[in-house]
């Protein structure tokens, strides 16, 4: 699994992972059913059932998700949609106040993404903290690259919904599909990727190279529409992770961790638009 928001996820996990912690999890609590398995009434802790009890629970509608408080796409969708609109606020704010405290925010960004990154149960409070630093860091960059590659901020904006909703697209068609060979060999490219974007960032930072280092120029502009492809990618395999805790039925409260999943991935190809904009922008 790409993103590690969901990778690290008991409930989003791949299958295979999560069978085993299903299985090991009725092994210490055998009474206990697993996600999306109907409860047996009639014996055990429910007790005999007469015939006028039987009749009433089969005449009752059916329970929705939302009366068992299980996850549904409508959960993941408003509080995705809530967290974006947060971001796009906050980012807004400092682009016309601050835009300098950026670094703030990519420090405070980073440290909170982690946290919510490995934490077993999401927590709203750090998910919306984290969302508020990450708004002061776009917001601020944002700022900085339109100072130079003036329009840089919309056009990278119109590249982000474009290929968030052909990535939506590519899944829901089936032409797509989510397979353990397909996670590996993004896996793979994604720790290729973090490992040269880190040392580019040294070299930067140190002064051994100027301007994007090694990303300027032609080889930049590659290599930015690479980081690209793995983003959309990392969107895909986002959406088959949501899927599949749809359909396993994970509690309601995961919403939030699938949003700020999202959100991560958005917030890294919404970057990636922005510096190989600014790239063409410099190369002219």
């Amino acid at each position: 699994m790409s993103n590690p928001v969901f990778s690290n996820s008991a409930v989003f996990g791949e299958p295979r992972r999560n069978g085993a912690s299903r299985g090991a999890a009725q092994t210490q609590n055998p009474g206990t059913p697993a996600y999306g398995t109907p409860p047996q009434y009639g014996t055990g802790q429910y007790g005999a059932m007469d015939a006028a009890q039987l009749d009433a629970m089969y005449e009752a509608p059916a329970a929705t998700t939302a009366d068992t408080k299980r996850l549904t796409y409508d959960d993941v969708i408003v509080k995705t949609g809530g967290l974006l609109a947060l971001l796009v606020v906050v980012a807004a704010a400092t682009w016309t106040l601050a835009p300098g405290l950026w670094v703030i925010g990519m420090i405070g960004g980073l440290v909170l993404g982690l946290i919510n990154a490995f934490k077993r149960n999401p927590s709203p409070a750090l998910i919306i903290a984290y969302t508020v630093f990450e708004g002061v860091f776009v917001g601020g960059i944002s700022f900085v690259y339109n100072s130079f590659a003036e329009g840089a901020v919309t056009q990278a904006v119109i590249g982000t919904v474009v290929t968030f909703a052909g990535a939506l697209l590519l899944f829901r068609s089936g032409k797509v599909r989510v397979t353990p060979k397909f996670t590996r060999w993004l896996l793979i490219a994604l720790v290729g990727y973090a490992a040269f974007a880190l040392i580019n960032m040294v070299l930067v930072w140190t002064g051994v190279l100027g301007g994007f280092g090694m990303r300027s120029g032609p080889l930049g502009i590659v290599i930015g529409l690479i980081a690209i492809g793995l983003a959309a990618a990392s969107l895909i395999v986002d959406f088959d992770s949501i899927q599949r805790g749809v359909r396993q039925g994970v509690p309601a409260k995961f919403a939030w961790s699938a949003a700020f999943g999202l959100l991560v991935t958005l917030i890294w190809l919404y970057l990636e638009f922005l510096r190989l904009i600014a790239i063409f922008s410099s190369s002219d």
